[in-house]
């Protein structure tokens, strides 16, 4: 019997608490500029101005506010000294592979997209007064006489993704039509990696950076404001600061196959959808930072707090194992009143990175917000199953000749609110209708191999992809029944209690190099950072804040089921109730990297 969601939450959070546009401020005095007055104030500063976009930004759209800004200056278009797109597709083609989904990671840098020798020629004709614009621009900073500025116009990759499923194309390709997980390939595996080498370069030097998420964006709002500009001073404190106290990255929300009403329902998202089935509510890769200052905010990808300011967000030893690459995600998968994700397995480490480039893979787990009272989690094979004949099974179902029959072959296990599945690499998995799953993982989060979609086809109408060749070469069939009831169910061991506050180990697996540490509390509970990042979400309680014990940043106040962020640099802080606090019990599920702590030494 499906529990109705009305009666699941005990009133531990109100509809709409959960903030759904958090903010991180700018240092106080900043002005974000907007419309033709930013674009005028740019100017000033220089007689050549660089506008450098990310691969995404609408260059007819941004080109049209600069010639209304400053019509009597001439536009230049930097990508006229790129190589012909021909040339640039045969370059790329073997990261591309002919797969739907996957590719080879690249480590291109953005010159290898360009002729050098017409990057010269381009330079010789810039006068002052000039605009030069497109991704590259800042490429002619050392080859232009005239002063110049650098404008770095970023945009976030969901924004990108919800341009290219409207029919944008990919950087100067001509794929408007294309099934848009090619699309999202292509960005992913190439062109997102190249521009980020490219703007990370920029950071300590650019003078201006601008909101290009909007610039024309995919769901345009009649009301929105021009796009923000700040100047790079305020952009480098900011995000010097946000490294300092937590802070939350903005969520968002998309339906799927599968997709639930959990979140509908409780967070107050849009209820004309059919439902949400994720959230991404922690993937700094994925995910934005909203820079609220005088004038509003400033929407920039939370990946440049990443890439600016790793040691102190990560942590030295977390940043000297993983680079400029945050490592954690916490994120939503709503199937209450929905459907069974599809049955999956992630690469080993040794496959992601021999195969397709990935340094490491996506071991996770699922951690139970709220489940229905018929709520399973699929987890490993049965003891004894024929190896031979599942794979002979799910190859015929592939075919749509018959459905595989999951209940023959894989474990399914009850799973209640506030149970924690560990799933390291090559174990079969999914998480079955009615249930709400924060799923905490390592960051590589494409790299699913689907096994059996339970003969479905996606919201575009086309049948999802499954990859049973990489699948088949991940499955550990050792993983079966007796190995998954004694290593990854049910694995809570109590680590402190001091009558006030509980600490359990919830248990990844050791193959994963995630740690999690659960707290129950009444009143607070004591954390210290020690020389890591801890990602952190209320999964019991309505509100609580946390504070720092020496007054070190403002206290920050989170709701439930919000994931938040506190930087390796905070070191010591307190979550605790507060005034408004009615949940007579807390709690948090934490997670770090394991071996990343000072005192781990």
């Amino acid at each position: 019997m499906t529990t109705p969601i009305s009666d699941m939450h005990d009133g531990r959070t109100e509809r709409g608490r959960y903030d759904t546009q958090p903010t991180v401020p700018l240092p106080g005095g900043e002005r974000i500029l907007r419309g033709p007055a930013a674009w005028r104030a740019a100017a000033e500063t220089a007689t050549v101005l660089l506008v450098d976009t990310y691969p995404g930004v609408d260059i007819p759209a941004l080109t049209a506010q600069l010639q209304e800004s400053l019509p009597d200056w001439t536009v230049v278009n930097v990508e006229d000294a790129a190589h012909p797109v021909a040339e640039v597709e045969q370059l790329i083609a073997s990261n591309l592979t002919d797969d739907r989904v996957f590719g080879v990671m690249s480590h291109f840098t953005l010159t290898d997209f360009y002729d050098d020798a017409k990057l010269d020629e381009l330079a010789s004709t810039i006068a002052d007064r000039t605009l030069v614009i497109g991704w590259g621009a800042a490429l002619l900073a050392d080859r232009v006489e005239e002063k110049t500025s650098t404008v770095l116009v970023d945009m976030a990759r969901w924004e990108i993704q919800l341009r290219l499923r409207a029919g944008a194309t990919n950087w100067r390709a001509d794929n408007s039509g294309e099934d848009i997980l090619r699309k999202y390939k292509r960005g992913f595996f190439v062109e997102w990696r190249v521009a980020d080498r490219h703007k990370r370069s920029l950071f300590d030097t650019v003078d201006f950076v601008v909101d290009g998420n909007a610039i024309a964006p995919a769901e345009p709002h009649p009301d929105s404001p021009d796009a923000g500009m700040i100047t790079g001073e305020a952009f480098r404190t900011a995000l010097r600061d946000a490294a300092t106290r937590p802070f939350r990255v903005v969520p968002f929300f998309d339906p799927g196959v599968w997709g639930g009403q959990w979140m509908k329902s409780l967070i107050g998202l849009d209820p004309s959808k059919d439902n949400y089935a994720w959230c991404f509510d922690c993937v700094p890769e994925e995910n934005s930072l909203l820079l609220a200052g005088d004038g509003g905010v400033i929407e920039i990808p939370s990946l440049d707090l990443v890439s600016a300011r790793p040691v102190e967000l990560l942590g030295a030893k977390t940043f000297a194992r993983f680079g400029a690459e945050f490592p954690i995600r916490f994120d939503f998968l709503d199937t209450m009143d929905g459907g069974n994700l599809s049955l999956q397995v992630h690469p080993l480490t040794d496959y992601i990175q021999n195969t397709f480039g990935m340094p490491y893979t996506q071991d996770e787990s699922y951690y139970l917000l709220d489940a229905a009272d018929d709520a399973v989690v699929y987890l490993g094979t049965k003891n004894g199953i024929d190896q031979d004949a599942m794979l002979a099974d799910l190859a015929t179902a592939q075919q749509g000749e018959t459905p595989f029959p999951a209940e023959k072959y894989i474990n399914s296990f009850p799973a209640r609110k506030h149970d924690h599945f560990a799933i390291p690499a090559g174990t079969i998995h999914c998480s079955g209708a009615n249930s709400m799953v924060l799923e905490i993982s390592a960051t590589p989060f494409i790299f699913t191999f689907k096994l059996w979609d339970w003969g479905r086809v996606g919201l575009d109408g086309i049948p999802r992809p499954v990859h049973l060749d990489h699948g088949s070469r991940n499955i550990q069939w050792d993983r079966d029944t007796d190995w998954v009831n004694e290593n990854l169910i049910g694995q809570v061991e109590t680590i402190s209690n001091d009558g006030g506050t509980i600490e359990e180990r919830t248990g990844l697996h050791a193959l994963e190099f995630i740690e999690t540490r659960r707290h129950w509390f009444a009143q607070s509970a004591d954390h210290d950072t020690d020389g890591t990042v801890n990602v952190i979400n209320l999964v019991e309680g309505d509100e609580a804040r946390v504070v720092s014990p020496t007054g070190a940043f403002e206290p920050y106040v989170v709701h439930y089921a919000e994931t938040f962020i506190v930087p390796a640099s905070v070191g010591r802080y307190r979550i605790e109730r507060t005034e408004r606090t009615r949940s007579e019990r807390l709690a948090t599920i934490k997670a770090y990297v394991r071996g990343s702590r000072t005192s781990d030494d």
